[in-house]
């Protein structure tokens, strides 16, 4: 497997994660969770190059990267349809997701990762007094730290995630509900699998899949978000190669399952869902600079209450590879 494919593919754990926007990035205040991790982004190059099945390289290397991810969530939701937006306080919530990642494979069997997110947050909500008012915020959110082993088979195609989300991001922003906070205030543990296959013998397509769960175990002024846990697969083709640019097309599907946020400040009635989210994506390669495109569709939904949802989640990404 060669560096970037240790390096890159393994932090989606869709994932995304991403994600992403993850999230794991997740609002509940009647909002849909955007995940930046459980948006995958893991196409390696055309697919990790094969060698006697195993990758043809498990050399330690590094990506550094910057990604923008950007959920809409103006669709006012109850249960698993449409519903009236004069059911839902809250009219809209538009956020745009900054995150600078490092990850760095030490050997063929450990790693690290770690995410610095920044949000730029629009809320539009009715006050007490019956007043819509709109309210915004940019701040840094919640840090993520992560370790990597992909050890579990010879061919290092098989692995886990695991770390924590710190307490970083902002929650006292005036006006906005806890829920609709970009930080949550709390602390809450990462536990990631993931797998990478080839479907053709000369490994033009491959599958890869990834599962995440996020627990919160520290909570703080009385507000608690829900356990989410993602799963993703998807299938990626090795594309074709322009002038030393390598593009790949990729598809991939996610499921989310969130819980119910608790405590005194929490909407208990108006958090968790059920969700699947499929999309289409792209992967490019040019030496050691690589990129990704992703916009991922509802396909079902299952709220309670009433909820925030978007029609759409969009991801850009670009990396270099060291």
């Amino acid at each position: 497997m060669n560096r970037f494919l240790h390096s890159f593919a393994v932090v989606f754990i869709s994932l995304a994660v991403t994600l992403a926007p993850s999230p794991l990035w997740a609002c509940a205040c009647g909002c849909g969770s955007f995940d930046v991790q459980t948006v995958v982004m893991a196409a390696p190059e055309g697919a990790y190059p094969m060698q006697g099945g195993r990758p043809a390289s498990t050399r330690p290397g590094g990506l550094v990267y910057l990604e923008y991810d950007n959920a809409n969530q103006d669709q006012n939701w109850s249960g698993s349809r449409s519903a009236s937006s004069d059911n839902n306080s809250d009219k809209l919530l538009r956020t745009d997701f900054i995150t600078a990642g490092v990850q760095y494979m030490f050997n063929a069997r450990w790693g690290m990762m770690a995410e610095v997110p920044v949000w730029n947050r629009l809320f539009k909500t009715v006050d007490d007094n019956g007043d819509t008012v709109t309210l915004h915020d940019t701040a840094l959110a919640d840090i993520r730290l992560r370790g990597v082993y992909t050890g579990f088979s010879s061919a290092m195609t098989s692995g886990l995630t695991f770390g924590v989300k710190l307490p970083t991001g902002d929650f006292k922003a005036a006006g906005f509900d806890r829920d609709s906070q970009i930080g949550t205030g709390g602390t809450d543990l990462l536990l990631g699998a993931y797998h990478l296959g080839t479907i053709t013998r000369d490994a033009r397509w491959t599958w890869f899949s990834n599962v995440l769960l996020d627990q919160p175990v520290l909570s703080a002024g009385g507000y608690r978000p829900g356990a989410e846990g993602d799963v993703l697969i998807g299938a990626s083709f090795r594309g074709w190669e322009f002038a030393g640019l390598r593009v790949s097309p990729l598809a991939q599907a996610i499921g989310s399952l969130r819980g119910r946020d608790s405590g005194t400040l929490a909407h208990s009635g108006d958090t968790g869902y059920a969700r699947l989210l499929a999309g289409p994506g792209l992967h490019l390669a040019a030496g050691r600079l690589v990129a990704d495109a992703a916009v991922n569709f509802p396909v079902a939904q299952d709220v309670n209450g009433n909820q925030l949802m978007a029609a759409q989640y969009w991801k850009l990404s670009a990396g270099w590879r060291f």
